[in-house]
């Protein structure tokens, strides 16, 4: 079988990405908040100068993609600025039920302050192509990108009981802050327990 091509995702590749199963965003959050949000934001991510999507595609169908940005914090505030209005409309209803983890996916950046800018922020892939290596194929591009970007280091937030996720990102070289025998635990969402990982190049 011929391996999938990586490229870079277009903002017109936004509403196949959001139709994507998401195997990571935020652990789960941003993709409660529906279908046109996430339409917005992936065009977003694809058209900001802090982030990027790279996709996998094979004959000519997209199977997974991932997410990155330079900068989480200053893609959330060009977020907020140029699509805060139209995606907070149209999801309205379910950021109003979820205002609390609207908050503090908001302050992420600030609270992480001590952790690397650059993040991993959606890794997603088509069910057909699960158990090939498109997740770490994807992620391997994003770190390539950010690296020529000139990242030096950047992390994920994972769920700590998503075994397979886990496994994935330290294959592709992620590790705890401080080692394996440091704590684990991280706190993005309350009662939510996740961990985050690191990836130094």
């Amino acid at each position: 079988m011929t391996p999938a091509a990586m490229r870079a995702a277009p903002p017109a590749a936004a509403p196949r990405l959001a139709r994507l199963p998401a195997a990571r965003i935020s652990e789960g959050f941003l993709p409660t908040l529906g279908r046109p949000f996430l339409e917005r934001l992936y065009r977003r991510i694809a058209r900001s100068r802090h982030a990027f999507a790279v996709v996998a595609v094979e004959a000519d169908a997209v199977i997974g993609f991932a997410a990155g940005a330079t900068s989480t914090g200053a893609l959330y505030k060009e977020f907020v600025v140029r699509d805060g209005l139209v995606a907070g409309f149209r999801a309205l209803p379910r950021i109003v039920r979820s205002l609390p983890r609207v908050i503090e996916t908001l302050r992420h950046p600030a609270v992480a302050a001590d952790l690397p800018a650059a993040e991993v922020l959606a890794v997603a892939g088509a069910p057909e192509a699960a158990g090939r290596g498109i997740g770490r194929g994807v992620v391997t591009e994003v770190l390539a990108e950010l690296a020529r970007r000139g990242a030096r280091d950047a992390k994920v937030v994972v769920g700590s009981d998503n075994a397979a996720a886990i496994a994935m990102y330290r294959a592709a070289g992620f590790e705890r802050p401080g080692g394996d025998d440091a704590p684990a635990a991280y706190s993005l969402h309350e009662g939510v327990a996740e961990e985050v990982l690191v990836w130094r190049s």
